[in-house]
């Protein structure tokens, strides 16, 4: 007689269950034998200080956003804030300044090299705007999100912390040594797996709707853009094994930003070269 399939969760409602506090879940259990009781009731409401709260969020972006090519989406969400509801009831918010684009198909450097398909990288494949959190060296996490075409995806590489830094740093503390220093706040998120352990990002995040998740969501920036600071072009960092495409530019950072990083002086060189002969010509 073959063995009965246990039932998965959905990974929102795992995520929420190894989230929760003994209060919040004896908050659940009351109200399921109490009927409409609200055990929360009187609770302090966390509202960002930059925008109003999700349910009437007009800085959200969507899918028409997320539904561009590979490169012009790792382009186009430098200056865009990343919002992290947390289970605390804290909303932690950093700006994007550093990307990488995985094109998919040829690109020897992407998980889904060749088409490959596989339930580790099932996320690349799916709609633009699409989470792909994966494993790096067994203990690290990463942040992806899908663009058009099939397997492409863009790594959040660093944010710029901008609220939540109390929050941020404790959330590092706790993968760190106990004597470690204490982080600067542009030590927090200049890194994928930084950023992911600051925003508290976990695995159980792989395929969600970054258009429409209720606890990790992109926004629109109000302050600093790529407009007001030059978008520098340089090789992806990590990958020096994948020939030709080790060396192509298809990682995108706001020069000059202390939160980046790695910083490229040859590309930026180039960049500067290029400048001075457009100036010339006109």
């Amino acid at each position: 007689m073959p063995a009965r399939k246990r039932k998965l969760l959905p990974s929102a409602q795992l995520c929420e269950q190894l989230n929760a506090t003994p209060k919040q879940m004896q908050q659940k259990t009351t109200r399921a034998e109490g009927g409409d009781r609200d055990e929360a009731q009187g609770q302090e409401e966390h509202h960002s200080q930059y925008f109003a709260s999700n349910d009437e969020n007009g800085a959200r972006l969507r899918f028409n956003f997320f539904n561009q090519p590979c490169v012009d989406l790792a382009r186009a969400f430098l200056g865009k804030v990343l919002v992290r509801r947390h289970c605390s009831g804290a909303e932690l918010r950093g700006r994007v300044v550093e990307t990488e684009a995985y094109l998919g198909g040829e690109d020897r450097a992407s998980h889904s090299a060749g088409g490959k398909r596989t339930e580790r990288n099932a996320a690349m494949f799916m709609k633009p705007g699409t989470v792909y959190v994966y494993p790096i060296y067994g203990i690290y996490l990463c942040m992806n999100v899908s663009s058009q075409g099939d397997g492409a995806a863009v790594l959040l590489r660093s944010l710029e912390p901008l609220q939540g830094q109390d929050v941020m740093r404790k959330l590092r503390a706790a993968k760190r040594r106990d004597c470690a220093r204490a982080l600067k706040d542009r030590e927090l998120c200049n890194g994928p797996s930084k950023l992911c352990q600051a925003l508290d990002i976990q695995r159980c995040f792989d395929r969600r709707d970054l258009a429409a998740d209720t606890e990790v969501w992109l926004e629109d920036s109000e302050g600093e853009t790529p407009g007001t600071r030059e978008v520098v072009s340089a090789p992806r960092i990590g990958i020096e094994s994948h020939g030709e495409w080790a060396t192509k530019p298809l990682r995108f950072y706001l020069r000059g930003h202390a939160c980046v990083s790695v910083v490229n002086k040859e590309a930026e060189s180039k960049l500067d070269v290029t400048a001075k002969s457009h100036q010339a010509t006109t």
